[in-house]
């Protein structure tokens, strides 16, 4: 196995989410003290869960994608991400990709899926023809910070939130 830092090559199985993964995608959500204290368990909100899974399942431009360790059957969920395209006018209308809620379970961090997951997303970017991926991380974390410097990623931007 690799390491987060982008040694050899880990092998996931990725693929886009279905409504049944819905459970476990909060779970990995849930699976630290950030996620935590925004994110209500999948029994508590299950219904708010279905209803906005069903917009990004509708609409081409967003896919949460989950890894597992194995092809096929019922392997449970190591990781999972959201895959958002965005269309602007700057870069001469360039497409960029926005990667969000990136998790990988506690269980198995270290162990080279964050990279192979990266690498997943930043290849299924590619092929839909983004020129950028982009991404935010909590300043709460240095170590992710530290992760996605390794794997290529510069923190030119400031980035704001507003809660509405």
């Amino acid at each position: 196995m690799g390491n987060d830092a982008g040694g050899p090559a880990t092998t996931l199985a990725c693929r886009p989410a279905v409504k049944a993964d819905l459970p476990a995608i909060v779970a990995l959500l849930n699976d630290d003290v950030f996620g935590l204290s925004r994110n209500p368990l999948y029994a508590d909100a299950a219904a708010d869960y279905e209803r906005a899974f069903a917009v990004l399942e509708g609409n081409g431009e967003n896919t949460i994608i989950v890894a597992t360790t194995a092809q096929g059957g019922d392997a449970p969920l190591v990781g999972c991400y959201q895959l958002t395209f965005i269309r602007g006018l700057s870069h001469r209308g360039a497409l960029r990709a926005q990667v969000e809620s990136v998790r990988i379970a506690a269980a198995v961090r270290g162990c080279g899926y964050g990279s192979a997951l990266m690498r997943d997303a930043i290849e299924r970017a590619r092929a839909r023809g983004a020129t950028l991926v982009q991404l935010t991380t909590d300043m709460r974390r240095p170590e992710t910070r530290r992760f996605y410097e390794r794997l290529g990623f510069s923190a030119t931007h400031h980035g704001m939130k507003r809660t509405l």
